[in-house]
């Protein structure tokens, strides 16, 4: 299932690297989300692209959205990915069923067994705004994060 913009975010409900639960749900009607799909942690690119998310923070906390990372890494993978690089967001496990929720939005890469860089902005009201996807390879910009901040 290929997601379109104005189309209905799916929901989903992962652990974060705190072992909490959390649901895209507990989101709609009180602020707009930004998922933020990579490859791997530890891995260079994503170690990069994570850290200028950091890095820019204020940008998406002026927006008041809430910005969550997810990856196919353990919850534990996570906890220490984010400690280390100092993340101020949240890093869910989509690790069992592995690449559930990387399925759910057709990021999922069957043969690397990983998911690539889809990035999925959505409003209060759970529908998509903006989304945009690259190879594993190919960072995303912070322009394009800024110009998707946009339009919620």
């Amino acid at each position: 299932m290929s997601l379109s913009v104005g189309d209905k975010a799916p929901d989903f409900s992962l652990t974060n690297q705190f072992g909490e639960v959390v649901s895209l749900s507990d989101f709609e009607g009180k602020k707009p989300v930004v998922l933020v799909f990579y490859p791997l942690s530890f891995s260079g690119t994503c170690t990069e692209e994570l850290c200028e998310l950091r890095d820019n923070l204020s940008t998406f906390e002026s927006a008041e959205v809430e910005l969550l990372a997810i990856s196919v890494d353990s919850k534990f993978t996570q906890a220490k990915f984010a400690e280390d690089q100092g993340y101020g967001f949240q890093l869910l496990a989509d690790f069992w069923p592995h690449g559930m929720v990387t399925k759910l939005y057709d990021v999922f890469l069957e043969d690397r067994g990983h998911g690539t860089r889809g990035t999925f902005v959505i409003a209060k009201s759970g529908e998509l705004v903006a989304k945009f996807i690259t190879s594993p390879g190919e960072p995303r910009d912070l322009d394009s994060y800024k110009k998707a901040l946009e339009l919620i």
